[in-house]
């Protein structure tokens, strides 16, 4: 430990966000560095604690607590703290395929369960975690790591989101000929297309799929697998086959009028948005706007909040963000104890940028959709929505939501957007290799497995264990990887 008394001597410092009206004026990442003397004080403020929590990636009480990786985040700040960057480089990399995009878009569990946190705030985690790997790509030293031997076994990836490209990362390295395969026009998966800009600029994806080709992974895109690439082909040609096409069965909302115009799932929205300003600047107009529209976001996780950063910057008249459930408290409940994940309400980027543009916060909670309007042409107009109360249910014992009589309400609206969340994945991919479903549709393996009910198929990522984060995400990807190097070699070092 370098630093004894950091955690007593150095308060938390983050890196400083452009003000909210001058950041929605692009889709650029907004976030300044700190100087290398400030991370390095940062780095000090880690106390190495007997019990490191930040690595320990336990499900408590059904929420995840520290980094799923198990990332030697004590370790590398202590080389951080001691200028040895290089080094901890090296650890960091032990563990993470790729933290310039867990250090962007990852909620930090690590941080939540930061034993400093317990008393006062947490180290900079993430944010250590990024100054290594940016000064590995700035100097040079992101360099192709070619495997020397090769072990003549192909495996197929379906997917390039972060299980795939981890899986696809972990495997070749080993020494494995490995194919990803993903059916739109770019990789990158939920990366590219389900995370905007602001918070994960697209160049920083390219920088590191160029270095995996460079390594020798090939990637072919516009290849939907099971639609337009034949799945007995790939089992044909290939010794095995990664499945790890996401979960991307978007929730519905069942209500009347749902079929105006105007109501579209999240996950389009982004994508538009983001495949227009990669392809013209948004000059080509191939995206849905919400400019000058009344725009309501149904839905309060990530992805609704992403919404509504990007309607802002957009130009939209008016944002409203509904949320089914009630607002959680300002700091931990007593029955919220660190280290579990915080229960607490947190108001984003977009909900910030919200506020500065329109005066209120956006989000209205314990609410939801109870009628979709539009006029004679079928376009949606305004939405009306009816607040809940939740009451014990009699034969579950569980609280369920009920409407309250006489609390409707309408909001004007011409553009709708559904972010309530994903059903599982969607299920042709895994029909056409043979694979099972279980109950929630996602591919079904025994318990602490990846393999599916056919040889030499497995599966990783949310399609298999559901809509999670993006660092589950890369550890399923090399807890996946290294089933089937197991399956392929008789054995494992992965």
């Amino acid at each position: 430990m370098g630093k004894a008394t950091g955690f007593l001597e150095y308060t938390r410092v983050e890196t400083t966000a452009k003000e909210s009206l001058e950041r929605i004026k692009d889709f650029n990442e907004f976030h300044t560095p700190l100087s290398e003397e400030q991370r390095r004080e940062q780095a000090a403020r880690c106390m190495d604690c007997g019990v490191p929590f930040c690595q320990n990636g336990k499900m408590l009480c059904g929420m995840i607590s520290g980094c799923p990786l198990n990332n030697l985040i004590p370790e590398w700040n202590d080389l951080l703290y001691h200028g040895q960057k290089e080094q901890a480089l090296s650890r960091l990399l032990m563990t993470n395929n790729f933290p310039e995009f867990t250090s962007r878009v990852c909620p930090a569990l690590c941080e939540k369960a930061c034993t400093c946190g317990l008393d006062g705030t947490p180290v900079t985690v993430r944010e250590n975690e990024r100054s290594i790997i940016e000064f590995g790509f700035e100097s040079g030293l992101m360099e192709p790591q070619i495997p020397k031997v090769r072990s003549g076994k192909k495996v197929a990836v379906i997917g390039s989101g972060p299980s795939g490209l981890a899986a696809a990362d972990t495997l070749n390295k080993r020494g494995h000929s490995v194919t990803v395969y993903e059916r739109s026009d770019r990789v990158g998966g939920l990366l590219m297309y389900g995370i905007p800009n602001m918070k994960l600029e697209k160049h920083i994806i390219q920088r590191r799929t160029d270095l995996m080709a460079a390594e020798g992974v090939k990637f072919v895109t516009n290849a939907n697998v099971g639609a337009d690439v034949s799945a007995d082909d790939i089992l044909k040609d290939f010794d095995a086959v990664i499945l790890a096409c996401g979960s991307s069965n978007p929730r519905d909302i069942k209500a009347e009028g749902r079929d105006a115009k105007g109501i579209y799932f999240a996950v389009d929205f982004l994508k538009s948005t983001t495949k227009s300003l990669l392809d013209s600047d948004l000059t080509d107009g191939k995206f849905i706007s919400a400019k000058d529209k009344n725009v309501v976001i149904i839905g309060g996780g990530d992805t609704g909040n992403d919404c509504v950063g990007t309607s802002v910057r957009h130009g939209c008249k008016s944002v409203t963000q509904l949320e089914m459930m009630p607002k959680l408290p300002d700091e931990r409940a007593d029955s919220n104890p660190w280290p579990q994940w915080p229960r607490v309400c947190k108001t984003d980027y977009g909900q910030e940028e919200a506020i500065a543009v329109f005066g209120r916060d956006p989000r209205i909670y314990t609410t939801t959709v109870k009628e979709f309007i539009k006029d004679e042409k079928g376009n949606l107009t305004a939405i009306k929505t009816v607040k809940l109360e939740f009451v014990t249910d009699e034969k579950s014992g569980r609280k369920v939501p009920r409407e309250i009589e006489g609390s409707e309400e309408l909001l004007p609206c011409e553009l709708c957007l559904i972010a309530a969340g994903f059903l599982g994945c969607q299920s042709y991919v895994a029909d056409a290799f043979g694979a099972e479903l279980d109950q929630r549709t996602n591919v079904k393996t025994e318990t602490g497995s990846h393999a599916t009910n056919i040889p030499k198929v497995f599966a990783a990522g949310d399609m298999h264990i559901g809509q999670s984060l993006v660092v589950r995400a890369i550890r399923e990807g090399r807890d996946a990887a290294a089933e089937a190097d197991r399956y392929l070699m008789g054995y494992t070092n992965l």
